[in-house]
């Protein structure tokens, strides 16, 4: 049977509270000189009584052991700054990454081309810059994308007619002559003449006055 825990309170008497208190001081004194004389612990104990008398005991001098303890908290608190300081600080941090979060949300707008009536000039040809250069970006990577299935169509045509040619040897049937190598041509020349086309296409992201619109596309005529 687990018994449970007595919960302890004051003592209501006050002749037995005395005497309690008597009790345990002096057991409690004991133990704080057993401690320091069997561990070589520096201790220091201060005890005050409810009328206020003072009982204390220290292994070498209280005084410098309380100078030591306010040393020791001292260094705790510079390496571990208090919860508000800390708190404070998570504050300052906060409000800045918000701050970056809007401008990266007004410059996404942008980009979109969404609230750009108060941008300047200057900005606007910035903006037109940064387009210019995704666009060629996009396409770079789109013509990566076709020439890797242009290779992958390749491949594929040339396991397909291996293939062919191995069902006829099979059967003995007489396979046809080229047709592999003609459709491998016709879909990489299909595929080739659509990568050029995509490259020769102009998106025409020119943000500015008609005048210099107009000036641009002359020069590259």
């Amino acid at each position: 049977m687990v018994r449970g825990k007595t919960q302890m309170r004051r003592i209501e008497n006050a002749t037995s509270r005395q005497v309690t208190f008597s009790k345990r001081r002096n057991g409690l004194l004991k133990k704080a000189f057993e401690l320091s004389v069997l561990c070589d612990a520096e201790v220091a104990l201060i005890i005050f009584s409810p009328r206020g008398k003072l009982y204390e005991f220290a292994s070498s001098s209280l005084q410098d052991t309380i100078e030591r303890y306010q040393s020791h908290i001292k260094e705790l608190q510079a390496e571990n700054p208090p919860l508000e300081q800390n708190t404070q600080q998570l504050q300052y941090e906060t409000a800045g990454l918000l701050r970056k979060i809007e401008q990266l949300e007004a410059a996404k707008r942008k980009l979109l081309g969404e609230g750009i009536g108060a941008c300047s000039l200057e900005e606007l040809q910035q903006l037109e810059t940064q387009l210019e250069r995704s666009v060629t970006s996009i396409r770079t990577r789109k013509t990566q994308l076709y020439k890797q299935q242009i290779e992958q169509l390749k491949e594929k045509t040339k396991a397909l007619a291996a293939e062919n040619a191995s069902i006829c040897q099979k059967y003995g049937l007489q396979p046809q002559k080229g047709g592999g190598a003609k459709l491998s041509e016709e879909r990489g020349n299909a595929a080739s003449a659509e990568i050029s086309e995509v490259s020769d296409v102009e998106t025409d992201l020119f943000i500015g006055l008609p005048e210099s619109r107009a000036n641009k596309h002359s020069l590259q005529k």
